[in-house]
Protein backbone atom coordinates (compact mmCIF):
# COMPACT_ATOMS: atom_id res chain seq x y z
CA UNK A 1 0.00 0.00 0.00
CA UNK A 2 1.24 3.23 -1.01
CA UNK A 3 0.06 7.20 -0.99
CA UNK A 4 -0.14 8.95 -3.63
CA UNK A 5 1.28 6.25 -5.83
CA UNK A 6 5.13 7.34 -4.56
CA UNK A 7 5.32 6.92 -1.05
CA UNK A 8 4.54 3.45 1.29
CA UNK A 9 2.45 4.44 3.97
CA UNK A 10 5.29 2.53 6.76
CA UNK A 11 7.60 5.56 5.91
CA UNK A 12 5.06 8.10 6.26
CA UNK A 13 3.93 6.98 9.47
CA UNK A 14 8.17 6.98 10.29
CA UNK A 15 8.21 10.53 9.17
CA UNK A 16 5.37 11.87 11.23
CA UNK A 17 6.37 9.86 14.32
CA UNK A 18 9.79 11.81 13.83
CA UNK A 19 7.90 15.20 13.83
CA UNK A 20 5.99 14.39 16.65
CA UNK A 21 9.14 13.80 18.77
CA UNK A 22 11.30 16.51 17.41
CA UNK A 23 7.80 18.71 17.91
CA UNK A 24 7.29 17.58 22.24
CA UNK A 25 10.84 18.19 22.77
CA UNK A 26 10.44 21.80 21.46
CA UNK A 27 7.84 21.94 23.08
CA UNK A 28 9.56 20.95 26.39
CA UNK A 29 12.28 23.31 25.65
CA UNK A 30 10.01 26.52 25.40
CA UNK A 31 7.18 25.66 27.72
CA UNK A 32 6.55 24.94 31.43
CA UNK A 33 6.69 27.38 34.22
CA UNK A 34 10.45 27.77 33.72
CA UNK A 35 11.08 27.54 30.11
CA UNK A 36 14.95 27.18 28.95
CA UNK A 37 14.32 28.67 25.65
CA UNK A 38 12.83 32.50 25.96
CA UNK A 39 9.69 32.57 23.66
CA UNK A 40 9.94 36.19 22.37
CA UNK A 41 6.22 36.30 21.84
CA UNK A 42 6.42 32.62 20.24
CA UNK A 43 8.88 33.24 17.76
CA UNK A 44 11.62 30.53 19.22
CA UNK A 45 8.75 28.25 19.52
CA UNK A 46 7.88 29.10 15.84
CA UNK A 47 11.83 28.08 14.57
CA UNK A 48 11.76 25.24 16.88
CA UNK A 49 8.39 23.66 15.54
CA UNK A 50 9.49 24.72 12.11
CA UNK A 51 13.34 22.68 12.25
CA UNK A 52 10.75 19.95 13.63
CA UNK A 53 8.18 19.92 10.86
CA UNK A 54 11.10 19.84 8.18
CA UNK A 55 11.88 16.34 9.10
CA UNK A 56 8.68 15.28 7.21
CA UNK A 57 10.99 15.94 4.13
CA UNK A 58 13.76 13.70 5.49
CA UNK A 59 13.71 11.16 2.55
CA UNK A 60 13.01 13.55 -0.23
CA UNK A 61 15.46 16.31 1.00
CA UNK A 62 17.89 14.50 3.57
CA UNK A 63 20.61 17.28 3.21
CA UNK A 64 18.59 20.33 3.56
CA UNK A 65 16.67 18.68 6.53
CA UNK A 66 20.39 17.94 8.05
CA UNK A 67 21.56 21.74 7.22
CA UNK A 68 18.33 22.96 9.45
CA UNK A 69 19.08 21.32 12.09
CA UNK A 70 22.76 22.05 12.22
CA UNK A 71 21.83 25.78 11.67
CA UNK A 72 19.13 25.52 14.26
CA UNK A 73 22.26 23.95 16.34
CA UNK A 74 24.73 26.42 15.73
CA UNK A 75 22.28 29.60 16.05
CA UNK A 76 21.74 29.24 19.53
CA UNK A 77 25.42 29.30 20.79
CA UNK A 78 26.64 32.09 18.68
CA UNK A 79 23.80 34.91 19.55
CA UNK A 80 23.97 33.52 23.01
CA UNK A 81 27.99 33.92 23.27
CA UNK A 82 27.60 37.52 20.90
CA UNK A 83 24.31 38.95 23.60
CA UNK A 84 24.25 36.30 27.02
CA UNK A 85 20.46 36.04 27.93
CA UNK A 86 19.22 36.88 24.63
CA UNK A 87 17.90 32.96 23.85
CA UNK A 88 18.24 31.22 27.37
CA UNK A 89 16.43 32.15 30.44
CA UNK A 90 18.99 31.76 32.95
CA UNK A 91 19.14 32.11 36.40
CA UNK A 92 21.10 30.59 39.62
CA UNK A 93 18.29 28.10 39.88
CA UNK A 94 17.22 27.45 36.62
CA UNK A 95 17.32 23.62 36.06
CA UNK A 96 18.09 22.21 32.11
CA UNK A 97 16.46 18.93 32.71
CA UNK A 98 13.47 20.17 30.08
CA UNK A 99 16.52 20.71 27.59
CA UNK A 100 16.81 17.00 27.12
CA UNK A 101 18.71 17.16 23.84
CA UNK A 102 20.14 19.60 21.44
CA UNK A 103 19.46 20.18 18.54
CA UNK A 104 15.84 18.72 19.18
CA UNK A 105 15.65 17.66 15.41
CA UNK A 106 19.93 16.45 15.81
CA UNK A 107 19.66 12.64 15.80
CA UNK A 108 16.64 12.70 13.28
CA UNK A 109 18.62 14.89 11.09
CA UNK A 110 21.74 12.95 11.75
CA UNK A 111 20.38 9.64 10.58
CA UNK A 112 18.38 10.98 7.83
CA UNK A 113 21.51 12.24 5.88
CA UNK A 114 23.67 8.84 6.18
CA UNK A 115 20.34 6.72 5.58
CA UNK A 116 18.88 8.79 2.62
CA UNK A 117 21.17 11.07 0.66
CA UNK A 118 22.14 10.30 -2.53
CA UNK A 119 25.19 8.13 -2.93
CA UNK A 120 26.59 10.43 -5.59
CA UNK A 121 26.96 13.00 -2.56
CA UNK A 122 30.29 13.37 -1.16
CA UNK A 123 31.11 11.79 2.24
CA UNK A 124 32.16 15.30 3.59
CA UNK A 125 28.86 16.70 2.51
CA UNK A 126 26.70 14.38 4.57
CA UNK A 127 29.46 14.56 7.75
CA UNK A 128 29.11 18.23 7.80
CA UNK A 129 26.02 18.93 9.08
CA UNK A 130 26.72 16.29 11.33
CA UNK A 131 29.47 17.73 13.12
CA UNK A 132 28.11 21.06 13.19
CA UNK A 133 25.40 19.65 15.25
CA UNK A 134 27.61 17.91 17.55
CA UNK A 135 29.85 21.00 17.75
CA UNK A 136 26.61 23.38 18.40
CA UNK A 137 25.46 20.74 20.84
CA UNK A 138 28.94 21.06 22.87
CA UNK A 139 28.96 24.85 22.45
CA UNK A 140 25.68 24.32 24.97
CA UNK A 141 28.21 23.97 27.67
CA UNK A 142 30.59 27.15 26.93
CA UNK A 143 27.51 29.89 26.75
CA UNK A 144 25.68 28.36 30.19
CA UNK A 145 26.80 30.14 33.62
CA UNK A 146 29.04 27.51 35.44
CA UNK A 147 26.56 27.56 38.39
CA UNK A 148 27.99 25.08 41.19
CA UNK A 149 26.00 21.53 40.77
CA UNK A 150 24.43 21.16 44.01
CA UNK A 151 21.80 24.30 42.65
CA UNK A 152 20.88 22.31 39.78
CA UNK A 153 17.56 20.85 40.40
CA UNK A 154 19.21 17.39 39.57
CA UNK A 155 21.32 15.48 37.29
CA UNK A 156 19.82 15.62 34.79
CA UNK A 157 19.71 19.39 34.44
CA UNK A 158 23.21 19.91 34.54
CA UNK A 159 24.30 21.36 31.11
CA UNK A 160 27.18 18.68 30.69
CA UNK A 161 24.53 16.09 30.92
CA UNK A 162 22.81 18.11 28.55
CA UNK A 163 25.87 18.48 25.89
CA UNK A 164 27.03 14.79 26.40
CA UNK A 165 22.97 13.38 25.64
CA UNK A 166 23.47 15.60 22.78
CA UNK A 167 26.25 14.23 21.02
CA UNK A 168 25.95 10.68 21.74
CA UNK A 169 21.71 11.23 19.90
CA UNK A 170 23.71 12.93 17.20
CA UNK A 171 26.51 10.31 16.98
CA UNK A 172 24.26 7.30 17.21
CA UNK A 173 21.90 8.90 14.87
CA UNK A 174 24.80 9.00 12.44
CA UNK A 175 25.83 5.47 13.11
CA UNK A 176 22.38 4.18 12.51
CA UNK A 177 22.30 5.69 9.19
CA UNK A 178 24.85 4.59 7.99
CA UNK A 179 24.31 0.99 8.60
CA UNK A 180 20.59 1.45 7.36
CA UNK A 181 22.32 2.71 4.26
CA UNK A 182 25.27 -0.01 3.88
CA UNK A 183 22.10 -2.59 4.72
CA UNK A 184 20.60 -1.32 2.05
CA UNK A 185 23.15 -1.02 -0.64
CA UNK A 186 23.96 -4.29 0.45
CA UNK A 187 20.18 -5.94 -0.26
CA UNK A 188 20.00 -3.70 -3.46
CA UNK A 189 23.42 -5.79 -4.17
CA UNK A 190 21.91 -8.90 -3.63
CA UNK A 191 18.96 -8.24 -5.67
CA UNK A 192 20.77 -7.43 -9.06
CA UNK A 193 23.03 -10.43 -8.48
CA UNK A 194 19.90 -12.40 -8.66
CA UNK A 195 18.70 -10.63 -11.40
CA UNK A 196 21.70 -11.10 -12.95
CA UNK A 197 21.66 -14.79 -12.38
CA UNK A 198 17.77 -15.06 -13.81
CA UNK A 199 18.52 -13.26 -16.91
CA UNK A 200 21.96 -15.78 -17.04
CA UNK A 201 19.53 -18.88 -16.40
CA UNK A 202 16.91 -17.38 -19.33
CA UNK A 203 19.70 -17.10 -21.85
CA UNK A 204 21.00 -20.25 -21.12
CA UNK A 205 17.82 -22.01 -21.60
CA UNK A 206 17.29 -19.86 -24.67
CA UNK A 207 20.95 -20.90 -26.30
CA UNK A 208 19.96 -24.81 -24.92
CA UNK A 209 16.75 -24.39 -27.39
CA UNK A 210 17.98 -22.56 -30.12
CA UNK A 211 20.93 -25.34 -30.12
CA UNK A 212 18.43 -28.31 -30.27
CA UNK A 213 16.22 -26.55 -32.92
CA UNK A 214 18.89 -26.16 -34.81
CA UNK A 215 19.77 -29.77 -34.21
CA UNK A 216 16.30 -30.83 -35.31
CA UNK A 217 16.37 -28.60 -38.39
CA UNK A 218 19.60 -30.37 -39.15
CA UNK A 219 18.17 -33.65 -38.97
CA UNK A 220 14.67 -32.53 -40.97
CA UNK A 221 17.23 -31.09 -43.64
CA UNK A 222 19.18 -34.14 -43.94
CA UNK A 223 16.75 -37.21 -43.19
CA UNK A 224 13.79 -35.69 -44.36
CA UNK A 225 13.54 -33.48 -47.14
CA UNK A 226 16.02 -35.96 -48.60
CA UNK A 227 13.40 -38.83 -48.41
CA UNK A 228 10.58 -36.70 -49.63
CA UNK A 229 12.95 -35.42 -52.96
CA UNK A 230 13.78 -38.65 -53.34
CA UNK A 231 9.96 -39.05 -53.51
CA UNK A 232 9.09 -36.62 -55.55
CA UNK A 233 12.01 -37.60 -58.27
CA UNK A 234 10.71 -41.09 -58.58
CA UNK A 235 7.00 -39.79 -59.26
CA UNK A 236 8.16 -37.23 -61.79
CA UNK A 237 10.08 -40.56 -63.55
CA UNK A 238 7.01 -42.36 -63.38
CA UNK A 239 4.91 -39.38 -64.47
CA UNK A 240 7.17 -39.92 -67.57
CA UNK A 241 7.33 -43.47 -68.13
CA UNK A 242 4.16 -44.66 -67.56
CA UNK A 243 1.67 -45.48 -70.26
CA UNK A 244 -1.77 -45.99 -68.06
CA UNK A 245 -3.47 -42.52 -67.24
CA UNK A 246 -4.81 -43.29 -64.07
CA UNK A 247 -1.38 -44.30 -62.74
CA UNK A 248 0.31 -40.90 -64.34
CA UNK A 249 -2.37 -38.80 -62.57
CA UNK A 250 -1.81 -40.25 -59.40
CA UNK A 251 2.17 -39.90 -59.55
CA UNK A 252 1.37 -36.21 -60.60
CA UNK A 253 -0.53 -35.76 -57.69
CA UNK A 254 2.02 -37.49 -55.46
CA UNK A 255 4.75 -35.53 -57.17
CA UNK A 256 2.80 -31.83 -56.67
CA UNK A 257 2.20 -33.13 -52.76
CA UNK A 258 5.67 -33.91 -52.52
CA UNK A 259 6.77 -30.92 -54.08
CA UNK A 260 4.66 -28.69 -51.72
CA UNK A 261 5.56 -30.97 -48.79
CA UNK A 262 9.11 -29.97 -49.32
CA UNK A 263 8.15 -26.16 -49.35
CA UNK A 264 6.74 -26.45 -46.29
CA UNK A 265 9.50 -28.23 -44.80
CA UNK A 266 11.94 -25.46 -45.49
CA UNK A 267 9.95 -22.62 -44.02
CA UNK A 268 9.69 -24.84 -41.05
CA UNK A 269 13.55 -25.71 -41.34
CA UNK A 270 14.24 -21.75 -41.93
CA UNK A 271 11.96 -21.45 -38.52
CA UNK A 272 13.85 -23.74 -36.57
CA UNK A 273 17.20 -22.43 -37.85
CA UNK A 274 16.64 -18.60 -37.06
CA UNK A 275 14.67 -19.28 -34.06
CA UNK A 276 12.01 -17.78 -35.17
CA UNK A 277 11.14 -13.71 -36.10
CA UNK A 278 12.41 -14.50 -39.79
CA UNK A 279 12.57 -16.72 -42.48
CA UNK A 280 15.24 -18.56 -42.82
CA UNK A 281 16.32 -18.28 -46.92
CA UNK A 282 18.07 -15.56 -47.86
CA UNK A 283 18.96 -16.96 -51.37
CA UNK A 284 14.86 -17.01 -52.09
CA UNK A 285 14.36 -13.80 -51.21
CA UNK A 286 12.65 -12.50 -54.47
CA UNK A 287 9.85 -15.24 -53.33
CA UNK A 288 9.61 -13.42 -49.67
CA UNK A 289 5.99 -11.58 -50.33
CA UNK A 290 3.12 -12.78 -52.22
CA UNK A 291 -0.59 -12.65 -51.88
CA UNK A 292 -2.40 -14.21 -49.11
CA UNK A 293 -3.28 -17.88 -50.06
CA UNK A 294 -6.38 -18.97 -51.99
CA UNK A 295 -8.66 -20.13 -49.30
CA UNK A 296 -11.45 -21.47 -52.35
CA UNK A 297 -9.50 -24.84 -52.47
CA UNK A 298 -9.76 -25.80 -48.91
CA UNK A 299 -13.41 -24.35 -48.64
CA UNK A 300 -14.63 -26.68 -51.46
CA UNK A 301 -12.94 -29.64 -50.53
CA UNK A 302 -14.91 -29.27 -46.88
CA UNK A 303 -17.83 -28.48 -48.84
CA UNK A 304 -17.45 -31.67 -51.09
CA UNK A 305 -17.50 -33.73 -47.57
CA UNK A 306 -20.55 -31.97 -46.35
CA UNK A 307 -19.22 -29.62 -44.35
CA UNK A 308 -20.88 -26.26 -45.12
CA UNK A 309 -18.30 -22.88 -44.85
CA UNK A 310 -18.85 -19.79 -44.74
CA UNK A 311 -15.64 -17.49 -45.67
CA UNK A 312 -15.89 -13.86 -44.81
CA UNK A 313 -12.82 -10.88 -45.52
CA UNK A 314 -12.73 -8.09 -43.91
CA UNK A 315 -9.96 -5.59 -45.27
CA UNK A 316 -7.89 -5.20 -47.81
CA UNK A 317 -5.81 -8.07 -49.32
CA UNK A 318 -2.11 -6.87 -49.05
CA UNK A 319 0.98 -8.80 -49.81
CA UNK A 320 2.78 -10.79 -47.30
CA UNK A 321 5.47 -12.80 -46.32
CA UNK A 322 5.18 -16.52 -47.93
CA UNK A 323 6.09 -18.24 -44.67
CA UNK A 324 3.39 -16.31 -43.47
CA UNK A 325 0.66 -17.13 -46.14
CA UNK A 326 1.40 -20.97 -46.30
CA UNK A 327 1.34 -20.60 -42.09
CA UNK A 328 -2.29 -19.31 -42.48
CA UNK A 329 -3.07 -21.39 -45.23
CA UNK A 330 -2.14 -24.10 -42.66
CA UNK A 331 -4.33 -22.93 -39.58
CA UNK A 332 -7.32 -22.84 -41.79
CA UNK A 333 -6.88 -26.77 -43.17
CA UNK A 334 -5.83 -27.63 -39.71
CA UNK A 335 -9.18 -26.33 -38.26
CA UNK A 336 -11.30 -27.55 -41.28
CA UNK A 337 -9.89 -31.20 -41.02
CA UNK A 338 -10.41 -30.50 -37.01
CA UNK A 339 -14.32 -29.89 -37.96
CA UNK A 340 -14.55 -32.85 -40.04
CA UNK A 341 -12.88 -35.36 -37.68
CA UNK A 342 -14.75 -33.73 -34.14
CA UNK A 343 -17.80 -31.86 -35.17
CA UNK A 344 -19.81 -33.70 -38.13
CA UNK A 345 -22.84 -31.74 -39.24
CA UNK A 346 -21.89 -28.58 -37.97
CA UNK A 347 -21.28 -25.31 -39.87
CA UNK A 348 -18.37 -23.43 -40.13
CA UNK A 349 -17.54 -19.63 -40.28
CA UNK A 350 -14.13 -18.58 -41.60
CA UNK A 351 -13.39 -14.79 -40.88
CA UNK A 352 -10.25 -13.05 -42.49
CA UNK A 353 -9.42 -9.53 -41.28
CA UNK A 354 -6.09 -7.65 -42.64
CA UNK A 355 -5.12 -5.36 -40.76
CA UNK A 356 -2.24 -2.67 -41.17
CA UNK A 357 0.25 -4.83 -39.44
CA UNK A 358 -1.25 -8.16 -38.84
CA UNK A 359 -3.52 -11.34 -40.35
CA UNK A 360 -6.51 -12.44 -38.16
CA UNK A 361 -8.44 -15.36 -38.93
CA UNK A 362 -10.85 -17.16 -36.73
CA UNK A 363 -12.10 -20.86 -37.25
CA UNK A 364 -15.66 -21.04 -35.40
CA UNK A 365 -17.38 -24.14 -36.18
CA UNK A 366 -21.11 -24.94 -33.78
CA UNK A 367 -21.23 -27.65 -32.29
CA UNK A 368 -21.74 -31.24 -33.82
CA UNK A 369 -25.31 -32.55 -34.95
CA UNK A 370 -24.12 -35.64 -36.48
CA UNK A 371 -22.35 -38.60 -34.05
CA UNK A 372 -18.75 -38.38 -33.80
CA UNK A 373 -16.95 -41.09 -35.77
CA UNK A 374 -14.70 -43.29 -33.26
CA UNK A 375 -12.18 -44.00 -35.38
CA UNK A 376 -11.88 -40.87 -37.70
CA UNK A 377 -11.07 -39.06 -34.46
CA UNK A 378 -8.43 -42.25 -33.00
CA UNK A 379 -6.70 -41.77 -36.95
CA UNK A 380 -4.56 -38.52 -35.97
CA UNK A 381 -1.93 -38.32 -33.73
CA UNK A 382 -3.62 -35.42 -31.23
CA UNK A 383 -1.00 -33.13 -31.86
CA UNK A 384 -2.31 -30.57 -34.60
CA UNK A 385 -2.98 -27.32 -32.83
CA UNK A 386 0.00 -28.29 -30.53
CA UNK A 387 1.94 -27.79 -33.52
CA UNK A 388 0.49 -24.90 -35.09
CA UNK A 389 0.61 -23.39 -32.04
CA UNK A 390 4.54 -24.15 -31.61
CA UNK A 391 4.69 -22.63 -35.38
CA UNK A 392 2.21 -20.18 -34.93
CA UNK A 393 4.72 -19.07 -31.96
CA UNK A 394 8.17 -19.03 -33.98
CA UNK A 395 6.27 -16.54 -36.21
CA UNK A 396 6.05 -14.17 -33.89
CA UNK A 397 2.14 -14.55 -33.59
CA UNK A 398 -0.23 -16.17 -31.26
CA UNK A 399 -2.90 -18.78 -31.23
CA UNK A 400 -5.70 -19.35 -28.63
CA UNK A 401 -8.25 -22.12 -29.11
CA UNK A 402 -11.24 -23.67 -26.96
CA UNK A 403 -14.39 -24.31 -26.83
CA UNK A 404 -16.94 -21.54 -26.47
CA UNK A 405 -20.72 -21.53 -25.72
CA UNK A 406 -21.67 -22.12 -29.54
CA UNK A 407 -18.98 -24.48 -30.09
CA UNK A 408 -15.32 -24.26 -30.89
CA UNK A 409 -12.92 -21.44 -31.79
CA UNK A 410 -9.63 -20.61 -33.02
CA UNK A 411 -8.23 -17.54 -33.62
CA UNK A 412 -4.78 -16.89 -34.87
CA UNK A 413 -3.12 -13.51 -34.90
CA UNK A 414 0.53 -13.12 -37.25
CA UNK A 415 2.23 -10.71 -38.47
CA UNK A 416 1.89 -9.38 -41.80
CA UNK A 417 5.54 -9.45 -43.01
CA UNK A 418 8.46 -11.13 -42.34
CA UNK A 419 11.90 -9.98 -43.12
CA UNK A 420 14.57 -12.12 -44.65
CA UNK A 421 17.86 -11.99 -43.03
CA UNK A 422 20.16 -9.99 -45.46
CA UNK A 423 17.01 -8.13 -46.52
CA UNK A 424 17.50 -4.37 -46.14
CA UNK A 425 15.36 -3.10 -43.40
Amino acid sequence: MRITGERPVRDVLFDVVAVAIALFLSLVAVAGDHPVVKPHHGFSAAVLVASACSLFWRHRAPLTVAWIAAVTAATLPIVEWVQPGALLNIDDQQAFGNLLVWPVTGAFAAYSVMAFADDRHAAWSRWAPVVVCAVGAVLIVQVLPQVPPQNYADAAGNPDGVAFRSVVFVGGGALLGLYTAARRRLLRGLLERAERAERERHLLAEQVRAEERARVAAEMHDVVTHRVSLMVVQAGALRVTTQDEKVRGAAEEMRATGCKALEELRDVVGLLRAGGGASAEPDHAEDAVAPVPDLGGLISESESVGVPVELVEEGAPAPTSVVIGRTLYRVVQESLTNVRKHAPGARVRVNLRYLSDAIQVTVHNTVPTEDVDVELTSAGSGTGLLGLRQRVELLNGSLDAGPDQDGFRVDVRLPTYLPVPGSSS
